[in-house]
């Protein structure tokens, strides 16, 4: 598909929805974003040849249906609550904030042996700064899975975000390649990092609590001006996050780290959230 192609065809779906594949801001990206679906082709061989093409059919399709929710996102587990915490209103659920900091000890410190910076049972890192948005999913004060976000256009000091420090060699444990293409710094794209679910979740509701936080996820990052979500994922996670509704478009090889087979993707949050459906 030529640039030019690529522009017409994004010019006509964003003119049908603001909801579209590519957003205004990501169509100077034209050359970048086809060159990122060829190579996805090598990692993800059952993908089709087109995937821009496919999405906006089931975007088209997905329109006809008043953008419902998917019904995978419809959460089975009625008890669970979805907080989103921030340094502006994490006074009003007490220890909560806490509590999503001492799981991910227990997470990636205790269980992964991590080497990442603690204090007290608490595990934080250089990303945990008040642009960041933590979602965590909860039941009766225990914390069952949580995910940080953090914009992509955030700095602290020589600090913006996991993925475009590790491309710029900023990060010793993700190799500098992790992305086919230079990591985007736009509004409308926010990056997931810290997905994790609690070792205590009985096997046979872990589909329900990972649900549930995707879910979140998708409607906090939206909440706040975001239509895609980026991160390091599962290598697996590509055909369950599209039957959320999301997709989990390649962006870079699949690697192995710390023991874990990951790919960087994107995530398209605003298919199945609108800012009016999110939780505060």
């Amino acid at each position: 598909m030529t640039l030019k192609l690529f522009e017409n065809v994004a010019k006509v779906w964003i003119k049908k929805s603001d909801c579209g594949v590519l957003p205004r801001n990501l169509r100077h990206w034209g050359r970048n974003v086809t060159l990122v679906h060829r190579k996805a082709d090598i990692v993800f061989p059952e993908l089709e040849r087109d995937p821009l093409e496919r999405e906006i059919r089931k975007e088209t399709a997905r329109s006809s249906r008043e953008n419902s929710v998917p019904d995978a996102l419809k959460s089975s587990e009625p008890r669970l609550r979805s907080t989103v915490l921030s340094v502006h209103n994490q006074h009003h659920y007490g220890e909560l904030y806490l509590d999503f900091l001492r799981a991910r000890h227990r997470v990636f410190i205790q269980g992964k042996q991590w080497d990442l910076p603690e204090e007290r049972g608490l595990e934080f890192d250089q990303y945990d700064t008040p642009q960041a948005r933590n979602i965590v999913v909860h039941e009766f004060g225990e914390v069952m899975a949580g995910i940080r976000i953090l914009p992509t256009k955030a700095r602290c000091g020589c600090y913006s975000y996991m993925l475009r420090d590790a491309q710029n060699g900023l990060l010793t444990d993700i190799p500098s390649y992790v992305l086919y293409e230079k990591a985007p710094v736009v509004d409308h794209i926010w990056e997931a990092t810290r997905l994790f679910l609690s070792p205590e979740v009985p096997s046979d509701r872990r589909i329900g609590v990972q649900t549930r936080l995707m879910g979140a996820m998708a409607e906090a990052a939206v909440a706040e001006g975001a239509t895609h979500v980026i991160g390091i994922v599962p290598a697996v996670f590509q055909r369950w996050m599209a039957r959320l509704g999301m997709g989990a478009l390649p962006l870079g090889p699949r690697l192995e780290i710390d023991g874990d087979r990951t790919q960087a993707a994107a995530m398209h949050v605003a298919a199945v959230a609108t800012p009016k459906r999110q939780l505060h």
